[in-house]
């Protein structure tokens, strides 16, 4: 089992830049591909972006494509998401999740473990 929590949401202003943080219990982490999902009040949870066992490869929505950058450090069990130029459409509660597959995917009950989120919210 793999216990996430995720810390570094905040406030910030439109054009600034978060780092999101996962910290992951369990020895298994560089067995699970790692994804970020947000959501906002009234809608649903959505996909924002993937990365492999290895971090060699990363998957992202196209809405923070080129803005937001996923990384891991498995020797830290540690994942990451940098955020930058970010918007106030980014507003969310943010999420890790860890996926036993290999692959990368977009839909959120493919994931078989989550954090508790954290919030981002973005001033115009």
């Amino acid at each position: 089992q793999v216990q996430l929590v995720e810390s570094g949401g905040g406030l910030v202003q439109a054009g600034g830049s978060l780092r999101l943080s996962c910290a992951a219990s369990g020895r298994t982490f560089g067995s699970y591909t790692m994804g970020w999902f947000r959501q906002a009040p009234g809608k649903e949870r959505e996909f924002v972006g993937a990365i492999t066992r290895s971090g060699g490869s990363t998957d992202y929505a196209d809405s923070v494509k080129g803005r937001f950058t996923i990384t891991r450090d498995n020797a830290k069990t540690m994942v990451y998401l940098q955020m930058n130029s970010l918007k106030p459409e980014d507003t969310a509660v943010y999420y890790c999740a860890a996926d036993r597959s290999e692959f990368m995917r977009i839909h959120a009950h493919f994931y078989d473990y989550w954090g508790r989120g954290t919030q981002v919210t973005v001033s115009s």
